[in-house]
């Protein structure tokens, strides 16, 4: 017998404590409204000196960057079109941050999806997912850390990954697959920069709601979605946001290569 769980309602937003007060935190993929638009408001309120956000898409980029500077001031906010496949866009990324203070936070969301069996799955489809997903949050960690050492900043690296990196579903192999890498390259990157002080942790969401999610998933699956939930409803962006902002902050000091769950799928 198959038990309908209640959708709880959505809490209320929680107040800023000035977690990030003074920092530069870069974002990859960031315009629009789901997980890193998010958390570069989030990052604004809890006190960021500076946050430098990215995404692919023009018109958005500068829908969010004309919003967001007159909130919190045009001298805070800091945006430029940013392909993480592209090792010059990625550097160009950076040196905006520099231009701000350096980076002291660096916020990896860049990923892509889709849905295709493995039987009908062709070269590009997965080498497109895996260069985005994995191979792009290689390449943010590798260069944000080497700013972060050459400016001798105790900084911190946050990734994206997802519950699929860990859990089967139909349809995500080259997704699942990028995202357990995104937790194996957080795990072995975290050693490797250890020693200069950074630190690098990750977030593993199960299913947060944004307008885009709800275009490309019909609804039948959003339910069945919601239904491994235990709350019966899905993460809003601005619930997982508060994790990366904690794992970026102080009050996570000792933690690195960690992946924590952002998720109320029950067992």
């Amino acid at each position: 017998m198959t038990t309908t769980r209640p959708e709880q309602p959505v809490p209320d937003y929680v107040a800023p404590h000035d977690l990030l007060l003074g920092k530069v935190v870069v974002v990859t993929a960031a315009a629009g409204a789901g997980i890193g638009a998010a958390v570069v408001r989030r990052a604004l309120e809890e006190g960021a000196a500076g946050v430098v956000f990215s995404d692919t898409h023009e018109r958005r980029i500068a829908e969010a960057q004309e919003a967001l500077a007159a909130e919190f001031g045009a001298d805070r906010v800091r945006s430029l079109v940013c392909d993480v496949t592209n090792e010059d866009d990625v550097t160009a990324l950076l040196d905006a941050a520099d231009e701000l203070g350096g980076v002291d936070v660096m916020i990896n969301n860049a990923g892509l999806g889709g849905t295709v069996p493995i039987t009908e799955m062709t070269d590009e489809q997965w080498s497109r997912v895996l260069d985005i997903t994995l191979t792009g949050t290689m390449r943010c960690v590798r260069a944000a850390s080497n700013r972060m050492i050459a400016a001798g900043t105790r900084g911190v690296i946050v990734n994206n990954a997802s519950v699929i990196g860990w859990r089967a579903q139909e349809g995500q192999a080259h997704y699942a697959a990028a995202k357990a890498g995104v937790m194996a390259l957080t795990r072995c990157a975290a050693l490797d920069v250890a020693p200069h002080g950074i630190r690098v942790n990750a977030v593993s969401p199960s299913l947060a709601m944004h307008p885009f999610l709800a275009k490309v998933t019909s609804d039948e699956l959003l339910h069945e979605l919601k239904q491994r939930e235990a709350f019966g409803r899905a993460a809003e962006p601005w619930e997982v946001a508060n994790v990366m902002v904690f794992l970026a902050s102080d009050y996570s000091s000792y933690l690195t290569g960690e992946v924590l769950s952002v998720s109320s799928q029950h067992a």
